[in-house]
């Protein structure tokens, strides 16, 4: 029998507002079932329905008393504080980690940055951008002779920031079980997008799998591994690496003369051309008529909207319909305890006050 509770039913959980990865490591949290109260500034407002969902707001004036009361009496009864500001600011307002877990000896305080907690540059602005950029990920991605291509704000922001933070969240509260004690997670970009590079790096001497841009087996060189336009300027991807998925490709394409010498680098230019040529005699529609859900390791480039509406998509309910806008559905899934995604309201304050009641 399912449960109509996420796996985090009962982590209560402090957001002081954000932007970028401090909000998504909030939303993953709600979505799983986590009470998320967001003290928010007064008049600031939701920015983004979708990654804001869930959450509890509190809209309080950290400057007066009152307000700082009132996020201390949040923290102390709190499982988890969440915060993406620079080094030293919430040390300012006396809600730094030494205060507060003085209160509250079993919080986990997760903190979200970009450059990390110290170092040289803990205290520059920066972006995503410049986040991957020193780790090596950035260097790897777009054209041979061209400049770097930012891949929007997924690899720093989301996949080295947020997902890594709220690993080390639930990581943290995994270990507190043991030991009764909270700490601190330093969750920092540029450690995360790091991490991510771990295949690359162990691989690093390997000519097929090089992170020179526009190389390599997975960086653009190879012909089985790419995107290609299409007649209609649409575009499909390939990703033909193992020899019987590369040899579905050429048998379904037609493309015969491409069958041996797949693995050799010196064919892969010639090789694009040809199968970039074939790509261009049909539209996408027909290259998925005839190529989708075969081990040709073949999708076809589609935007949000078309992503939405792909078959394989609705039928795992990738995105859902809450109180008539479309959602990203909750991730991972759970076979006894599933997330939802449940609304938003400006009752922080009574969410706290409830808190407080019950201990």
């Amino acid at each position: 029998m399912n449960s109509q509770n996420g796996p985090l039913t009962g982590l209560k959980v402090v957001e002081f507002a954000g932007i970028g990865p401090g909000p998504h490591v909030a939303m993953l949290l709600a979505d799983l079932g986590a009470e998320v109260v967001t003290i928010a500034r007064p008049g600031s407002g939701v920015s983004n329905p979708v990654v804001e969902r869930a959450r509890h707001r509190a809209e309080v004036n950290m400057k007066t008393e009152e307000g700082l009361a009132f996020a201390k009496d949040a923290c102390a009864k709190a499982d988890v504080v969440l915060e993406g500001f620079r080094p030293g600011v919430m040390e300012r307002l006396g809600l730094g980690p030494d205060e507060l877990l003085e209160t509250n000896p079993r919080l986990v305080y997760a903190r979200m940055t970009g450059w990390g907690q110290d170092g040289p540059l803990a205290h520059a602005a920066g972006h995503d951008i410049n986040y991957i950029a020193i780790t090596g990920a950035l260097s790897a991605i777009g054209k041979a002779g061209e400049p770097a291509v930012p891949p929007q704000n997924l690899i720093g922001d989301f996949g080295g920031g947020s997902m890594y933070c709220a690993f080390g969240i639930l990581a943290a509260l995994y270990e507190r079980e043991r030991s009764g004690h909270g700490q601190v997670v330093d969750a920092a970009i540029v450690d995360g997008a790091t991490s991510l590079m771990s295949f690359f790096f162990g691989v690093r001497e390997r000519p097929f799998i090089t992170t020179e841009r526009g190389k390599g087996m997975l960086g653009g060189g190879a012909h089985f591994y790419r995107c290609f336009a299409c007649a209609d300027g649409r575009e499909i991807s390939v990703g033909a690496i193992e020899p019987q998925f590369y040899a579905e490709l050429i048998e379904k394409t037609g493309a015969q003369d491409l069958a041996e010498g797949q693995m050799n680098p010196a064919n892969w230019e010639d090789y694009a051309d040809k199968l970039a040529a074939l790509f261009k005699t049909k539209t996408q529609a027909q290259w998925v008529e005839l190529l989708e859900g075969t081990d040709a390791c073949f999708a076809p480039v589609l935007d949000l909207e078309e992503a939405r509406d792909h078959p394989h998509m609705k039928a795992r309910e990738t995105y859902v319909q809450h109180e008539g806008e479309w959602h990203t559905a909750p991730a991972p899934r759970f076979s006894r305890t599933p997330g939802a995604v449940r609304s938003s309201a400006d009752d922080g304050a009574e969410i706290v006050a409830r808190w407080q009641s019950a201990s």
